[in-house]
């Protein structure tokens, strides 16, 4: 008789996957924003055609004495008081005319003088003829003869959610013209600096308008100029009156036609042949301020620094 033995084993449960949930995930939409703040609203500056009141000026500090520039909270005097309607509280824009802007970039003829916005001053005691204004924001330094005028009403231009930057964009044929300048002299821009175009009200331009920023794609190279590309003949041969070599030489070892035996290849003529459109776009800008034949525009996005002298298109 065969006996069966039993071996009992311990039971082994093997632990289940917990089920799938599936997320979902829900991107907010992101917000409409103001694009400039109030330093670039309110401290731009303009270049501007038309003449400029030069009535009401600063005429004085509290603290003259020891000192020659104001700044925020000091005191000074401006000449307008009861006789002009002045109140406690009023507010004034500070304004200073610098020079007539002349620009060998743009074909305009006149295109106005260039006007630093200093800063904000308000009135706390008024008197006849004259009145004790505080400095509420500067911009600047304030300076005895600094032009005072009513605080301009500026609404900065909202964006909502932009399309990737499009660095070849096709032109759209608008209005095209120049960075004349930038503020603080600056040569090199970058985003939200403030700049100045030759584009203007006789242009149809219009604050809030986005302008395309781009350049001539040999162009903006800031240390060679850009037809002086060379190699060495000694070391890519061709040393030789046949093929023009020479020590340094950007025509050293190209011939035109199937044998090499035509006139040199110059990068000069391949550029006259080809299309006259092409370009680099280097960024992206917003219209915050439009004179008369110009604009004050602040940079929106950037691929690399912009410089003056770049183009500008309206999109």
């Amino acid at each position: 008789m065969w006996s069966v033995l039993a071996i009992l084993l311990p039971t082994v449960v093997f632990a289940q996957d917990p089920p799938v949930t599936q997320v979902t995930i829900i991107e907010k939409p992101k917000r409409s924003q103001a694009i400039a703040g109030r330093n670039n609203l309110y401290c731009a500056g303009f270049i501007q055609a038309s003449a400029i009141n030069t009535e009401n000026k600063i005429i004085g500090g509290h603290d003259e004495a020891e000192r020659f520039t104001y700044v925020q909270n000091d005191y000074v005097f401006v000449n307008m008081g009861n006789d002009k309607g002045v109140k406690v509280g009023d507010m004034f824009a500070v304004v200073r005319p610098r020079a007539s802007v002349k620009s060998a970039w743009s074909k305009k003829d006149d295109l106005g003088f260039y006007v630093q916005e200093v800063g904000v001053l308000e009135i706390v005691n008024v008197k006849g003829a004259v009145s004790v204004a505080r400095v509420k924001t500067s911009c600047d330094n304030f300076l005895l003869g600094d032009l005072v005028e009513p605080v301009p009403v500026r609404t900065s231009p909202v964006v909502g959610p932009q399309a990737q930057f499009d660095r070849f964009a096709d032109p759209s044929g608008k209005a095209t013209g120049r960075i004349l300048m930038a503020r603080d002299n600056q040569e090199m821009i970058t985003r939200d600096q403030i700049a100045y175009v030759d584009l203007g009200a006789d242009d149809n331009v219009q604050v809030g308008d986005k302008l395309t920023v781009f350049r001539n794609i040999e162009k903006g190279n800031l240390f060679h100029h850009p037809d002086r590309e060379s190699v060495s003949a000694r070391d890519y041969g061709f040393q030789s009156e046949t093929y023009k070599g020479g020590k340094f030489s950007n025509q050293a070892s190209r011939k035109s036609g199937d044998k090499a035996n035509d006139q040199e290849v110059r990068t000069r003529d391949i550029r006259n042949e080809r299309p006259k459109d092409l370009r680099k776009v280097v960024g992206e800008a917003v219209v915050l301020n439009v004179k008369e034949r110009t604009a004050t525009i602040v940079v929106t996005r950037t691929g690399q620094e912009i410089h003056t002298g770049d183009w500008v298109e309206i999109q």
